[in-house]
């Protein structure tokens, strides 16, 4: 199920038993309802829920349309009946998202505004299906994990990968509020020497797993590369960890939002001297909006 858009009400009612009832539900959609871990359909009962607790709805779309449900509450105790009906209406979202398939499970990821030419390019890919079916083909536990090598497709067991692409390159963006915090999706591209305007691969791109980072390893590396951290940045840093020795020399243009367990996976996977996985991982690449 794709959990993308949410909305909660409040519980009315306790030690009742609870039925939920969906309204205005169409073929195009189905609404969700979630009650601690456990998704749950339409006319289910919860046993006994606490008054002021929330039930979240997630919508799980078709189409990026604005939708509206009423949602019936109705608490049963013996005899007696008692019914809520509310409202729900959902927008939606207003961030670009995508969702990367993996046998290991799914990731969702944003792309952000600020590198829209790598933004757009990506989308461009995606869209016309260039991703499906290419391999995460090189990953390093504790650094990340790189894919979007067309010569990855059906490639033979052994097989040297990573200089692939699709024929073109995509101008650095270097935007100073974008860092390689954990789940940064970031371009490859081709090293300093012969790539000094440091362009990014057309297709090939990464994504940090990274380890811990301190205070004293960001201090090293301003005074190295001649820039400020903000509060935000080291406050991110320090809490989700990254590899900062990578900033400012290749372009981040996104951050993985839910799925870092498949990361830490494809991370760890058994690998050759080349570091690519023994077993092939295979992605596919959707564009939510």
């Amino acid at each position: 199920m794709d959990i993308l858009w949410e909305k909660e009400i409040l519980l009315p009612y306790s030690n009742h038993t609870i039925q939920v009832h969906q309204f205005g539900l169409d073929n195009a959609a189905n609404l969700y309802m979630l009650s601690g871990r456990k998704n749950i359909n339409a006319f289910t009962k919860l046993s006994k829920p606490e008054t002021g607790k929330h039930i979240l709805f997630y919508y799980n779309p078709k189409e990026n349309k604005l939708k509206e449900y009423d949602v019936t509450l109705k608490a049963i105790t013996g005899k007696k009946t008692n019914t809520m009906t509310q409202s729900i209406v959902i927008d939606p979202p207003s961030k670009c998202l995508i969702e990367i398939t993996t046998d290991f499970g799914v990731m969702m990821a944003e792309l952000y505004d600020a590198t829209p030419q790598h933004r757009d390019n990506f989308l461009k890919l995606a869209g016309e299906g260039y991703y499906d079916g290419l391999l995460f083909h090189r990953v390093i536990d504790g650094f990340m994990i790189q894919g979007g090598d067309p010569n990855s497709r059906n490639a033979a067991p052994g097989a040297a990968l990573g200089s692939g692409g699709p024929g073109y390159q995509v101008p650095g963006e270097f935007v100073d509020s974008l860092v390689h915090i954990r789940g940064a999706i970031a371009a490859a591209r081709t090293g300093d020497g012969v790539n000094p305007e440091r362009k990014s691969s057309g297709s090939q791109f990464y994504i940090v797993q990274g380890t811990a980072v301190d205070a004293s390893m960001l201090d090293m590396l301003e005074k190295r590369k001649g820039f400020k951290y903000s509060e935000e940045q080291r406050a991110a840093y320090l809490e989700h960890g990254g590899t900062p020795f990578l900033d400012r020399d290749y372009s981040v243009y996104g951050r993985v939002i839910s799925g870092f367990d498949v990361l830490d996976q494809i991370a760890r996977a058994p690998k050759d001297a080349r570091d690519r996985p023994t077993k092939d991982i295979k992605m596919t690449v959707k564009v939510i909006r």
